[in-house]
């Protein structure tokens, strides 16, 4: 029988993938908004293709926000994507 992958939506260009080629972006407890590279942290997830397009868009349509329940102030984006680059 074939292992399932687990498959999760990019909360920007809205693609279907396995959680491996996506990077995950966690709310945690503590109501942070970081970028969790394990895939394993606890807190509220959203995942992002590893691509600047899908970040731009997720921005866009605040589909972060949206998934994280929250508001996600501009120095966190700011935050996030020089972490999203650094792990490219």
């Amino acid at each position: 029988m074939a292992k399932k992958i687990p498959l999760r939506q990019c909360v920007g260009c809205g693609e279907m993938k396995s959680k491996k080629e996506l990077v995950r972006v966690i709310r945690t407890a503590e109501g942070d908004i970081v970028l969790d590279v394990t895939g394993k942290k606890n807190g509220r997830g959203a995942y992002l293709c590893h691509s600047a397009d899908c970040m731009k868009k997720a921005r866009k349509n605040k589909g972060l926000e949206r998934s994280l329940k929250t508001n996600i102030p501009d120095e966190i984006y700011g935050e996030l994507e020089e972490g999203f680059y650094e792990n490219e």
